[in-house]
């Protein structure tokens, strides 16, 4: 499933046209997303969630919403890839 996810943010990052500077992050779309998704380390639906960051599955330079439909919970050490690769992908597409 993860596969899966790092492969349509792929091509959406390929595809994607008129990407924006950095985008401002709302702490209440977040809240909302931890209400909806509990924290899968200790089930809490707000608060440190140890082990976790909120992942945007589309990038927000890539144009992806800052909403709860766009975020899902990765672990630590996968988000550190993903972020790495994200910037690179919007880095290349910005020049």
């Amino acid at each position: 499933m993860q596969a899966l996810r790092l492969q349509a943010l792929a091509a959406s990052l390929i595809l994607a046209t008129g990407i924006v500077a950095a985008c401002p992050r709302s702490r209440a779309e977040r809240s909302e997303f931890q209400r909806l998704h509990p924290c899968p380390a200790n089930g809490l639906q707000r608060g440190p969630c140890p082990g976790y960051v909120v992942d945007h599955i589309v990038a927000l330079c890539a144009g992806g919403p800052d909403l709860p439909q766009n975020m899902q919970w990765q672990r630590v050490d996968e988000a550190k890839i993903k972020d790495r690769e994200e910037k690179r992908a919007c880095h290349a597409e910005r020049h």
